[in-house]
């Protein structure tokens, strides 16, 4: 795997180092001790898939505080996603900065999201699927979300917002003081 870092601190592109011959291709997508000498978090408690019948469909921004925060490494299997994070660690010298990056099942790329960033994605095709391998369990109690369309951030969306769930909706503007994280993805008192 080879690990491009982004413009966010801890934040990673990974890419696939193939090896083809006349079937297709093989390559690793996971690998504890290469995550762990990348200084990334290498747990993985589970794995979930999320499926999108539209383009233009948006989940987001989604995170969980500690003492569940998670780190996720996300990948596009089927279609294309703009997948999006927001560093929300207010002692990261890129606080409250994002990046997107385009996945798709042609580019094969993953992005690994730190604890302490929100997330989320919209679709560039019909018929997406997103594979996340995620650090920690779900804890519903400990789930957050922020606007996907908060003027603080200014996200720039590469496709109109066609389908979005109610509660991605009623997500509010992000307070610092209501997601108070710092870089270990630890809260502060």
């Amino acid at each position: 795997m080879i690990f491009n870092k982004t413009s966010l601190r801890d934040a990673f592109i990974v890419d696939l180092m193939p090896f083809q011959d006349e079937r297709g291709f093989f390559a690793r997508t996971w690998c504890e001790e290469e995550f762990k000498a990348q200084g990334l978090d290498p747990r993985m408690a589970q794995c979930s898939v999320s499926f999108n019948r539209h383009m233009g469909t948006l989940r987001g921004m989604h995170l969980q505080l500690p003492p569940f925060a998670e780190a996720k490494l996300v990948r596009c299997t089927q279609g294309a996603i703009y997948d999006v994070i927001i560093d929300l660690r207010t002692d990261s010298e890129t606080y409250m900065r994002w990046v997107g990056e385009e996945l798709t099942a042609e580019n094969h790329r993953a992005l690994y999201v730190p604890k302490g960033f929100a997330h989320g994605f919209i679709t560039l095709l019909d018929n997406t699927e997103v594979f996340y391998m995620i650090s920690e369990f779900y804890a519903p109690e400990s789930a957050r979300g922020i606007r996907w369309d908060d003027q603080q951030f200014a996200i720039d969306w590469p496709v109109k917002v066609n389908v979005i769930s109610d509660k991605d909706l009623s997500y509010p503007e992000y307070k610092a003081a209501e997601f108070p994280l710092k870089l270990a993805g630890t809260i502060t008192v």
